[in-house]
């Protein structure tokens, strides 16, 4: 028999084949930006409570003056606004849609976990966005405005603060995921706790630098803050992932390991 035949084969007894998973991505796809678009919406009706109330108060908290350079730069910074906060409300969503499209490659047990990952790597995500947010960002903006001499005012371009707030937003609510990608590696094995502990040197270099590249700022104790959750991240992932590898061997001893 050949190697295509094997293939026609696989794939009948799968229900799929290649251009229905196509097809199956570009719906999730579709699915994702619309989530996106609805996102937006809702961004831009609170548009205003959205800048004054969330963005613009830890400038405000730390006596920081924004301006504007460009003609347009308000217009354009408020569709940059409504963009990035329609693609963080929308997240569990896309991530419910990546999810669904890799359903089918599941195991029939795998299957039943994976609103719940949804859920945990969406509420890591907000825990990291809002960590960045009450402690992260005041304390950089703080050595900001107090940094220097006072004959030098300290007044912001508004694109470069928006720019600064995105980046440590999202790159905290991504580092945040940690715990539950050691959990869905140790759960495929392709990660242990042993081979986490094994690293863990390695893991406080590449911390330090991450938190060195992250922040802007240079002092000690922002690149601290920023690096002392990833610490605790780390360890927790060590744990998580020893929570995963067992239920993959429950499940292993209990012949759960057959396709749907």
């Amino acid at each position: 028999m050949s190697n295509e035949q094997i293939n026609e084969i696989e794939e009948e007894e799968s229900g799929l084949g290649f251009w229905d998973h196509v097809e199956e991505l570009r719906r999730r796809i579709i699915y994702s930006v619309v989530g996106i678009l609805i996102g937006c919406l809702i961004a831009g009706v609170f548009i205003g409570n959205i800048m004054d109330l969330v963005l613009l108060k830890p400038a405000a908290n730390a006596n920081l003056d924004l301006q504007n350079l460009k003609p347009f730069g308000q217009p354009f910074l408020y569709f940059k606004v409504i963009l990035v906060v329609g693609i963080i409300f929308s997240f569990p969503f896309m991530l419910y849609q990546l999810w669904a499209f890799i359903k089918p490659a599941l195991y029939e047990h795998e299957k039943r976990w994976v609103s719940t990952i949804t859920f945990f790597t969406s509420l890591c995500f907000f825990v990291g966005v809002a960590f960045s947010y009450f402690v992260m960002i005041p304390s950089m903006l703080a050595f900001a405005a107090s940094f220097g001499s006072d004959k030098i005012k300290n007044i912001i371009d508004i694109n470069e603060y928006f720019s600064f707030l995105t980046m440590i937003l999202l790159a905290s609510g991504i580092l945040f995921e940690m715990p539950m990608i050691s959990f869905v590696l140790a759960r495929f094995g392709i990660v242990t706790p042993k081979m986490l502990r094994k690293y863990w040197r390695h893991s406080v270099i590449v911390i330090l630098i991450i938190a060195a590249v992250i922040t802007p700022t240079p002092d000690p104790i922002s690149q601290l803050i920023f690096a002392a959750p990833l610490f605790l991240l780390y360890e927790i992932s060590i744990w998580v992932a020893a929570i995963g590898l067992r239920k993959r061997q429950a499940a292993e001893a209990a012949g759960d390991y057959q396709k749907a």
